[in-house]
């Protein structure tokens, strides 16, 4: 997944850092969407790519004090934006607000703050913990403001002193004494001019429709009064541009929101993610030439003294973590169990009536006992294949992968699953073969991949561990790893999957980022397999025939997986890593 070691890599204790902030950052969003779910009753509601969707679509927020940083705001801060969220969920209806929306982005701007605002004035009394959490993050943002100077601009304190009147209007509270001071002759100017309408955004707040007429006339008037600013400032086009992003900067919002007529609206509103999963499936992915592509059983790349020197460091590690086999094979077993039919039980008192006893019915009146009862026993029936990416950049981490990777095999070849450990690289850096033979060719535009693909197999579905178990250690032979396609090794695993008898099938992919081929990418004028891994990913999560997952290794992979889960090797492999696995592995279980 990455390009050839010729960068200086990060040093471990940047690398640490950053695997801790994403994980601090995953947290955050898992906890935010489960508040955010239960407050508004939007069961299909998360976070990807630190992006929230609903139904599976970018779900906007486009009031400028919905957008905490980790690091910069507390916890708080979250919680007032997660029940600012929620409190939007139930009482928006987006249609409507779409029907009122502006078109000039300084009045989309002011209208989208006054309906979230709106919103925020509807929480319940008997929710006072929400009503705090509100207070708290408003009065952050405005801290935040003041603070980066943005009240010194003419433009700034106008949205400003507008936002602070719009929250005590709304049944926010009293502002601190200090900006009282501070906006008081741009409030008196604002009045003047926004005044009737203004008078009746309380009056109306639990109306959407009669909100909007009045917010739509601040926002066109606010939208005036800073034309007219720009105009007084400097009527150059540079001017007006300065001012526009000054704007931008204050509020911490993109305002690209243009377009009049509905598609073209439909498609400013789509983030930069839903654009690319579009492109994705668009895609046309195809291979310049296919002929040098191999598959491989990983351990006939490997001398066999060499693996079986691999192999004793492998287990020497494994038992320095002192990891408890029998505790992660039970868990397994009640992640994995099924109710499995055992047969009948007869001669029971309750259950189905037993054809054979009828003539109990007779001779014996009194007994009761001609029912019958399906037994059932909690069974796994399960093949679970582990993806790894074997790119350069994997190289530190494959110690602790292959530690990882090799004792869930075990456990759950105890429970009766049956395990697959895959690999994924290519043939060369930089492209190979199939490269040469297009640059002798002309260079054709658009070729494709131009890289030999390398599948590399450690262990398949029906040969037990204790036999494969010197083939996994191949897992440390780490000059295998070099690029990386990881959509079509997606596709690799999951046929393979499929002609697994079995009533689960889940496919783990191991990776630390974007798929990476350098000759290909440079050499097409799309990232291709950026867009192809998507186009894969996302058929496979739609068609639900396996079950898809990923363990980032010091990354989020959730832009290119729905369940994903960030992966800390940088501490020790205790039972906390493998639970949170199990973890994973859980979620994306629950809906087979």
């Amino acid at each position: 997944m990455t390009t050839p070691p010729t960068t200086p890599p990060t040093t471990p204790g940047q690398g640490q850092d950053q695997a801790q902030q994403e994980r601090r950052q995953q947290r955050l969003e898992e906890l935010s969407a489960a508040l955010i779910r239960a407050l508004s009753a939007q069961h299909a509601l998360r976070y990807r790519g630190h992006r929230l969707e609903l139904q599976g679509r970018p779900y906007p927020l486009r009031a400028p004090h919905l957008h905490p940083q980790q690091g910069l705001d507390d916890l708080g801060s979250f919680r007032g934006v997660a029940d600012a969220i929620a409190l939007r969920l139930r009482h928006n209806d987006a249609e409507l607000h779409r029907h009122w929306l502006p078109t000039p982005p300084i009045a989309r701007l002011v209208f989208e703050l006054l309906e979230q605002l709106r919103v925020e004035s509807l929480v319940e009394s008997w929710h006072p913990g929400s009503k705090h959490n509100l207070h708290h993050r408003f009065d952050a943002w405005c801290n935040q403001f003041q603070a980066s100077g943005q009240t010194e601009t003419h433009i700034g304190l106008l949205l400003f002193t507008l936002a602070q009147m719009s929250w005590v209007q709304l049944g926010g509270g009293p502002l601190e004494e200090t900006t009282e001071m501070m906006i008081e002759s741009t409030r008196m100017f604002l009045l003047r001019e926004i005044g009737p309408a203004f008078g009746l955004i309380r009056r109306h707040r639990h109306d959407q429709a009669a909100f909007a007429e009045q917010a739509l006339s601040i926002a066109l008037c606010m939208n005036e009064l800073i034309d007219d600013l720009g105009q007084k400032q400097g009527a150059d086009g540079k001017q007006e541009e300065a001012l526009s992003e000054d704007t931008k900067r204050a509020f911490g919002l993109l305002l690209d929101l243009e377009g009049g007529d509905e598609a073209g609206q439909a498609l400013a509103e789509q983030s930069h993610h839903s654009r690319l999963r579009q492109a994705a499936e668009a895609l046309d992915y195809h291979v310049y030439d296919g002929s040098f592509d191999r598959e491989w059983p990983a351990h006939k790349r490997v001398r066999p003294e060499l693996l079986e020197r691999l192999r004793e460091g492998l287990d020497n590690r494994i038992r320095e973590q002192g990891l408890n086999l029998n505790v992660l094979t039970k868990k397994l077993r009640r992640l994995l169990a099924r109710p499995q039919r055992q047969g009948w039980s007869f001669g029971e008192e309750e259950g189905q009536l037993d054809g054979r006893r009828l003539s109990t019915l007779v001779t014996s009146v009194a007994d009761r006992r001609v029912f019958k009862q399906e037994q059932q026993e909690p069974k796994g029936d399960a093949v679970v294949t582990f993806l790894i990416d074997n790119s350069g950049s994997m190289r530190p981490h494959i110690e602790s992968i292959s530690m990882l990777v090799d004792t869930l095999a075990r456990a759950l070849e105890r429970v009766g699953a049956k395990v697959e450990i895959l690999g994924f690289t290519t043939g060369h850096w930089n492209g190979g073969q199939p490269l040469r033979r297009w640059q002798r060719s002309g260079r054709p535009a658009n070729p494709g991949r131009l890289n030999e693909r390398c599948h590399l197999v450690y262990k398949d579905a029906d040969t037990p561990w204790r036999r494969a178990r010197r083939n996994i250690a191949a897992l440390l032979k780490a000059d295998l790893f070099r690029e990386g396609l990881d959509g079509e090794a997606l596709l690799w695993a999951e046929q393979r999957l499929l002609a697994q008898p079995a009533q689960d099938r889940l496919l783990l992919v191991i990776s630390d980022g974007c798929p990476m081929d350098t000759a290909t990418r440079q050499c097409n004028e799309q990232d291709i397999l950026d867009l192809h891994l998507r186009q894969v990913s996302g058929r496979l999560e739609r068609e639900g025939r396996i079950s898809l997952c990923a363990l980032g290794v010091g990354l989020d992979l959730s832009d290119y997986y729905r369940h994903s889960q960030l992966l800390d090797l940088s501490r020790t492999l205790d039972n906390k890593v493998f639970d949170e696995v199990l973890a994973l592995m859980g979620k994306t279980l629950e809906n087979r």
